[in-house]
């Protein structure tokens, strides 16, 4: 009986070990480069499970359960660098869509904490007389998704521009989407395939 059981463990790892596997060759090579990034990353509500070839942005904000859309996921192009920092904390996110004065909310940029580091604490700036508008990064380079991109295309424009937020936009700011967003629903997902692949090994499926 010890050696059925050994036989039946070493086969369920397998089995564990091919679905992840192909789960990586079938959604992006990339996938293990972005998650050896990260430790263990904390589930947030869960989603329903339809393969990361099918979860869209719009999916992955939902499990966010983000307050509604307002003053807190952006800034101005005249606020200054230390209230935009001082508004990031407030909210715990780590950017910023920055706006143009006015009532139209026209998108100009982004600004993120790694901006802040690299052109305010690095070169020892003040951020309470520099204006958000000097340290961010500009429009005409502000790479952003929609909400009906799929999870593995967001997950490939961060890693190939190294970049860690995205902004989501249909026309206009419907939310913002992070590096760790997107890998825990990478991790969600997989962990969904194993479980049914658990429950079919013990015979809850026929």
């Amino acid at each position: 009986m010890q050696g059925i059981g050994r036989a039946v463990g070493s086969c369920r790892d397998t089995l564990k070990l091919a679905i992840l596997q192909y789960s990586r060759v079938r959604g992006t090579a990339m996938r293990p480069k972005i998650m050896s990034h990260f430790g263990c990353v904390t589930s947030s509500p869960t989603m329903e499970h339809r393969g990361l070839e099918n979860t869209t942005v719009a999916e992955v904000l939902m499990t966010k359960e983000e307050e509604k859309i307002g003053s807190w996921l952006w800034c101005c192009t005249n606020d200054t660098v230390y209230d935009a920092m001082k508004h990031m904390a407030q909210n715990n996110v780590g950017s910023l869509v920055v706006v143009k004065p006015g009532e139209q909310k026209l998108i100009a940029g982004i600004i993120t904490e790694r901006d802040y580091l690299r052109k305010i604490i690095a070169p020892g700036r003040s951020s309470k007389s520099t204006r958000v508008g000097d340290i961010m990064t500009e429009e005409n380079k502000l790479i952003t998704v929609t909400s009906d991109t799929n999870i593995l295309q967001a997950m490939q424009l961060m890693t190939e521009n190294h970049i860690r937020h995205v902004p989501v936009i249909d026309g206009k700011i419907v939310g913002m989407i992070s590096i760790v967003d997107v890998v825990r629903a990478v991790v969600e997902q997989q962990s969904e395939e194993v479980k049914r692949l658990n429950e079919f090994i013990k015979g809850d499926y026929y």
